[in-house]
């Protein structure tokens, strides 16, 4: 799922891809929606300046795996018990 930015256009060679139209006033068609993806990436931002505050291209993915298990795991009531299960192979 994406907006109509042009640089998606390829993806539907690959994937099943869903496109919202932004500049006609569109949001959500169906289930289609960019919301869910600009939260999280508004997360990651937040996290950044808020945080880390510096974060090297070297790096880049090592915070967005981080950021990526936040995410998915926000609703876990105890994320740290869950992340040390995983780490000790519980």
């Amino acid at each position: 799922m994406s907006d109509e930015w042009t640089a998606y256009q390829g993806l539907s060679k690959a994937f099943d891809h869903f496109i919202v139209k932004h500049r006609e006033g569109q949001y959500v068609s169906g289930a289609c929606h960019t919301n869910t993806i600009e939260g999280f990436w508004s997360l990651l931002k937040r996290g950044i300046i808020g945080q880390y505050h510096h974060v090297t291209e070297k790096y880049l993915n090592l915070y967005i795996d981080e950021f990526c298990y936040r995410y998915n795991n926000r609703e876990t009531v105890d994320l740290f018990d869950l992340t040390i299960a995983k780490g000790s192979g519980l």
